[in-house]
C-alpha cells in the first residue's frame, strides 16, 4: 500500500508538477503528498474501528466500570477507558463532575483525565503511520503508565479538599442509554470516521505542510546540537515549551515527524509531543475551574515531571 502511495505521489510531484527531483520543493511537495494521504486514509479506518467499540462505551458504563473501585485497579481501569473516550479540554469539567458525582474516588478521575487526551486514535493512527507500530506502542505503553502513577499519586495525597465546593453540590443527569443494532453500530462508525477525520484534516494538512517545509528546506541535523540526545536540558526545555502550545497528535504528529529526521532525540519529541497534548495551557485554565490551585499546580508538576523522565528514558533506550 504505502508503495503504490509513494508512486502515486512521485507522479504528481515529478510528471504532472514537473518539478526537479532532488530540489528542497519537489522534496517539500512529495512529503506533503504522500504523508497527507497515507495519514488521512488510515486516520478514517482506524477511527471507524474505534468508534464501533466507542459504541459499547456510553458514559454511564465508564462511571459504572470505574465506580467502587479500589486504588490500582481502579487506576488501570480508568486509564483504559480513557483510551477509546473522546475528550477534549470542553470537556473537562462535565467529566470531571459526573465522576465526582457518582462517586469516583478522585485518583482514579484523574487517571482517566490524563489517559484520554493524552492516548486516542489520532495519536495512535498518526504515530503508527509516521514512525511504525514499535514507537506507537512506546507511545500508547508510556502514556497508560503515566495516567495510571499519576493517578495513584494523587490518590494518596488525598486532595479532595482541593476540589471546589460546588462539584460535591452538582447532580449531573445522565440521559438514558438507547440500544443499539448492529447497523446502527456500523452507522455510527461511519458517522464518527466521517466527523472526526473531517475535523482533524486542518490539522492534518497544516501540521504535514510544516513539516515539509522543514524537510525540505532545512539543514540536514541542524537540531541536533540544541535537541539531540547530547544536551542534558532538551528534555525538560521541550516539555516547557509544549505547554502553552494548543494542538493535539493531528497537527504535532508531522512536525514531530521532521524534527526527528532533522536530529531531535526521539524521546525528547515524545515528551514534547506528549506536553502539548496532556498538559495544555488551555485544559489547565478550565480545570482551574472544578479544582483550586494547589490541585491544579500538583497536577501539572506530575505531569511535567512524567513526561521528562520519560523523554529521558526513551532518549536512553533509543538511543
Amino acid at each position: 500500500m504505502q508503495d503504490y502511495l509513494q508512486l502515486f505521489a512521485d507522479g504528481l510531484t515529478y510528471q504532472i508538477f514537473g518539478l526537479v527531483q532532488g530540489t528542497p520543493l519537489a522534496s517539500s511537495v512529495d512529503f506533503f503528498i504522500y504523508d497527507t494521504i497515507k495519514v488521512t486514509l488510515l486516520l478514517a479506518l482506524i477511527v471507524f474501528a474505534v468508534a464501533i467499540v466507542r459504541s459499547y462505551i456510553t458514559p454511564q458504563k465508564v462511571k459504572k466500570w470505574v465506580g467502587g473501585r479500589t486504588e490500582g485497579a481502579g487506576n488501570v481501569i480508568a486509564a483504559l477507558l480513557g483510551i477509546p473516550t473522546p475528550f477534549c479540554s470542553c470537556s473537562a469539567v462535565p467529566l470531571f463532575i459526573g465522576f465526582v458525582e457518582s462517586g469516583v474516588p478522585l485518583g482514579i478521575t484523574f487517571s482517566f483525565l490524563i489517559a484520554s487526551p493524552l492516548i486516542n486514535e489520532v495519536a495512535a493512527t498518526m504515530l503508527l503511520a509516521m514512525f511504525g507500530w514499535q514507537i506507537a506502542l512506546i507511545y500508547i505503553v508510556s502514556g497508560l503508565i503515566i495516567a495510571i502513577v499519576a493517578g495513584i499519586i494523587i490518590g494518596r495525597l488525598h486532595l479532595e479538599k482541593e476540589v471546589e465546593e460546588f462539584v460535591w453540590k452538582c447532580k449531573l443527569y445522565d440521559q438514558a442509554e438507547k440500544p443499539m443494532t448492529g447497523m446502527d453500530r456500523i452507522y455510527f462508525g461511519i458517522s464518527e470516521s466521517k466527523s472526526i477525520t473531517l475535523t482533524v484534516l486542518p490539522y492534518i494538512i497544516i501540521g504535514i505542510a510544516i513539516g515539509a517545509l522543514i524537510h525540505g528546506y532545512a539543514p540536514a541535523d541542524f537540531l541536533a546540537s540544541i535537541a539531540g540526545p547530547d544536551n542534558p536540558l532538551a528534555v525538560p526545555i521541550a516539555v516547557l515549551i509544549g505547554i502553552p502550545l494548543y494542538s493535539n497528535a493531528a497537527g504535532m504528529i508531522p512536525i514531530m515527524e521532521v524534527l526527528t529526521a532533522k536530529g531531535m532525540a526521539m524521546g525528547t519529541a515524545l515528551a514534547f509531543m506528549m506536553s502539548v497534548i496532556g498538559l495544555s495551557l488551555p485544559e489547565m485554565v478550565i480545570l482551574r475551574k472544578v479544582i483550586k490551585v494547589k490541585l491544579l499546580v500538583i497536577f501539572a508538576g506530575i505531569l511535567f515531571v512524567s513526561f521528562t523522565l520519560t523523554g529521558y528514558l526513551f532518549n536512553a533506550i533509543l538511543g
